[in-house]
């Protein structure tokens, strides 16, 4: 009998998680507790390392098809002024390949095709995993229970598991941001693939899809659970007066399009990605802030490195042992850099902060907005073989 595993959650790390495993012949199913998968969110930029975990687990041409390269754009103020300049050129000149943007439906899509239906069960909820005593594990759901040889954690941000495998840990906790994001209804004319602008405790941004759509972001400090009845009238008294296409984004997109969530994080790092059998991985294991743009290619990474120890390692202990000393140390030390990039980018009101943080931008070396890119994007991922 060969080898089996059970993915937690059906997000994006889970699915790569799930289509690595089945490359190296593991027998795989994932337990996705909504019972429809909406694809909650609007769109996503992917860096190099993202899509060089992809490459590696075989889905990368896929979604490198239906993306857009972003080649153009930047960082700017409210009124327009540039901060910072993109050059993705050079970043694919660096790397191989550009930051590319896709809408997470799609990119979830892409991902679920990859696999067999018959891997993904939608609305069944993972309550708790036990050792079987035989070396396999058990995993109880509401109404069944199946055996597995390993458990991949990838339940997000509020994982049930990572609070039963930890449950001294103190969770998640709120940065003090909110983000309301949409995709538009219509094509939006741009004349840049990707920006950010930053006020005063406030940005908002887009990226560009391939059918002329674009997604657009605004993220406010504010107290977790604030709630508006009419979202899109509040971003206007926000953002209306911001630079152009900020009010053309937010006129292109229905009410009824707009999500709106508070941001949270692990700020308290644990002391481990696996224990015994099972493996977190993705927002389960290390949940940040999105200011780096590397919440997902991070959990990619996760898969990659988790399938390739798999694969390598003479043991499932082993490779274990690996995944955690491969991931850990980079994982969260990249969430402390984008925790870091929150308090120095969106997040400061100060007015002297923000204009100290502008000028300091503005007479950067051009090359420093490439290496702070590098710095996180440039990784390889390990073999399968």
């Amino acid at each position: 009998m060969g080898s089996s595993a059970v993915v937690v959650g059906g997000g994006i790390g889970g699915l790569a998680a799930a289509i690595g495993l089945r490359r190296i012949g593991w027998d795989v199913t994932v337990v996705e507790r909504a019972l429809v998968l909406e694809d909650a969110g609007a769109g996503i930029s992917l860096h190099a390392n993202g899509l060089r975990a992809l490459d590696v687990l075989g889905a990368g041409e896929p979604v490198r098809a239906a993306a857009r390269p972003q080649y153009t754009g930047g960082t700017r103020t409210p009124d327009g002024r540039w901060l910072a300049r993109m050059d993705g050129a050079a970043l694919e000149r660096a790397l191989g390949t550009p930051i590319v943007g896709i809408p997470r439906a799609v990119l979830h899509r892409l991902l679920r095709e990859a696999l067999p239906p018959e891997c993904l069960t939608v609305g069944r909820e993972v309550r708790s995993v036990e050792d079987s005593g035989d070396g396999r594990l058990r995993i109880h759901c509401e109404q069944s229970t199946v055996e597995a040889d390993l458990v991949v954690a990838a339940d997000g941000v509020r994982s049930r598991l990572r609070t039963h495998l930890f449950p001294e840990h103190p969770g998640p906790r709120y940065s003090g941001s909110t983000v309301l994001r949409a995709i538009t209804e219509d094509p939006v004319d741009l004349r840049t693939d990707f920006e950010l602008t930053w006020g005063r405790g406030a940005e908002f941004g887009h990226i560009a899809f391939t059918d002329g759509r674009a997604e657009w972001h605004a993220v406010v400090n504010s107290p977790a659970g604030v709630r508006h009845s009419d979202p899109l009238t509040e971003l206007r008294r926000r953002f209306g007066h911001w630079h152009a296409p900020i009010p053309a984004l937010l006129d292109a997109t229905r009410p009824e399009a707009v999500l709106h969530h508070d941001i949270h994080e692990l700020t308290d790092p644990l002391p481990t990605f696996t224990v015994g059998r099972i493996a977190l991985l993705g927002d389960a294991a290390h949940a940040m802030t999105p200011n780096l743009g590397q919440g997902a290619c991070q959990a990619l990474e996760d898969a990659a490195s988790l399938t390739a120890a798999v694969a390598t390692e003479p043991t499932l202990a082993a490779a274990l042992t690996r995944y955690d000393a491969e991931r850990r140390p980079r994982a969260q030390a990249i969430t402390r850099a984008a925790r870091q990039a929150g308090r120095l980018g969106q997040q400061l009101t100060h007015p002297l902060a923000v204009a100290a943080r502008n000028t300091a931008l503005r007479l950067a070396p051009s090359g420093a907005a490439l290496r702070a890119i590098l710095r996180h994007a440039d990784w390889t991922p390990p073999s399968l073989v």
